[in-house]
């Protein structure tokens, strides 16, 4: 029997089965993280830090401030619960999800060596020194490992050849991360990072693609077929075997949503709250947004990231995060940590239309505990935006105008 829900209701399922509108713990330990981790199934790594790397803005979103550090000790350790692959873009994920991509670690290493004159193929000799390297030395960085080959091609874009060849290694399964310094990652063969029962795990890739949907499924609440599949990158057709598959079993109940003009389907341990308290600003890769499609069905919201866009073009701002208030986002803001200063910067702050009137004032609460989160002293607003000035009267400061900062 098909359920028919409303937009709403599908926007406070999503929400919920996040970890949004639950009462934030008074504290934030290792539990508390395990546990929002393990409800979102992986976190996604970036490298832009002008306002914070993106993997830790989905925790501090669902649940208040926290020790970077523990997140650092629990993600970054050399044998620790986690570890990262390519899940939906460069991801952290529970180790015991890694078995789950040996069959995409086996199809990137039969394309990438199949492209006659490509890398893989005309560098059999540093892929084998850097098995020896790593067999050799233990974990290292790419800057670590000495050899002719490393020296970078160029200011920005030119990755070394070993950094390349270890690149190709870790997508093919044959090295994984064994943590991160600065931000730089470690590697390490396989084998001498992974428990025994990881690296003989064999899953089936039929069954490794229905349990990734499962863990997708759980994440979203609700969703479409390319919500679904979207979460691990996984293509359409063994995704849909997958969900009738989970259908069958009673995970998933076919459902109609209001509005969604395509068929959905419902978790079945999905919460459907009456309403959602919280005000959170997104990561431009939080899960909740970072399909855009499916971020402008749910919530009505068009969102680019402009970190691509020339300064001349943006409409918004360098690195607009999403505010989210109770079930809607409602607004977008363009922050920078200048931590010279050690302020908060507002750059934009922008209304979406309809717009809650108390938007300005429960922005103003939540970006005061983001700048303590930060370690910061205070939240600096520039002129532009049409939320800007309601903001700054909200915290009791002036505009700053650009000429000025």
């Amino acid at each position: 029997m098909v359920t028919t829900l409303s937009a709403a209701q599908a926007r406070r399922i999503a929400l919920a089965a996040q970890g949004f509108g639950r009462p934030r713990p008074a504290s934030v330990g290792t539990r508390q993280l395990n546990s929002a981790i393990d409800r979102l199934g992986l976190l996604q790594l970036d490298s832009v830090n002008v306002f914070e790397r993106s993997h830790y803005l989905p925790l501090f979103a669902r649940l208040g401030a926290y020790d970077k550090a523990q997140l650092d000790a629990l993600t970054f350790a050399r044998k620790g619960r986690y570890i990262e692959y390519w899940a939906h873009e460069a991801a952290i994920i529970p180790v015991e999800s890694w078995p789950l991509f040996r069959w995409k670690m086996a199809a990137l290493r039969a394309r990438y060596s199949s492209i006659a004159g490509g890398w893989v193929e005309s560098n059999p000799a540093m892929l084998d020194w850097l098995r020896a390297e790593l067999a050799e030395k233990g974990p290292l960085a790419a800057s670590q490992i000495e050899h002719d080959a490393g020296a970078r091609k160029g200011p920005w874009w030119g990755w070394s050849e070993v950094k390349t060849g270890l690149e190709y290694l870790f997508m093919f399964g044959e090295v994984v991360t064994a943590g991160r310094t600065r931000f730089e990652r470690t590697y390490a063969l396989a084998d001498a990072v992974l428990p025994t029962h990881i690296l003989d795990a064999e899953v089936p890739k039929d069954e490794a693609i229905r349990r990734l949907m499962s863990v997708s499924a759980a994440a979203h609440g609700i969703g479409t077929l390319s919500d679904l599949a979207d979460y691990f990158r996984l293509k359409q057709e063994p995704a849909k075997a997958a969900v009738h598959d989970l259908v069958d079993a009673g995970e998933l109940i076919p459902v109609t949503v209001a509005g969604w003009n395509r068929p959905a389907w419902l978790h079945r341990d999905a919460r459907m709250p009456r309403r959602i308290e919280t005000t959170a600003l997104l990561s431009p890769f939080d899960p909740v947004v970072w399909q855009r499609g499916r971020a402008e069905r749910m919530f009505g919201f068009h969102y680019r990231i402009e970190i691509y866009t020339p300064p001349g073009k943006r409409v918004f701002g360098y690195y607009t995060l999403p505010v989210l208030i109770d079930d809607r986002l409602v607004g977008r803001v363009d922050l920078k940590s200048d931590r010279q200063n050690r302020v908060l910067r507002v750059q934009a702050a922008w209304t979406e239309p309809g717009a809650p009137q108390q938007t300005a004032a429960r922005l103003a609460a939540v970006l005061r505990e983001t700048a303590a989160w930060q370690g910061l002293d205070g939240v600096e607003v520039m002129g532009r935006g049409d939320l800007a000035g309601a903001v700054a009267a909200e915290l009791g400061v002036g505009v700053v105008e650009p000429s000025t900062a």
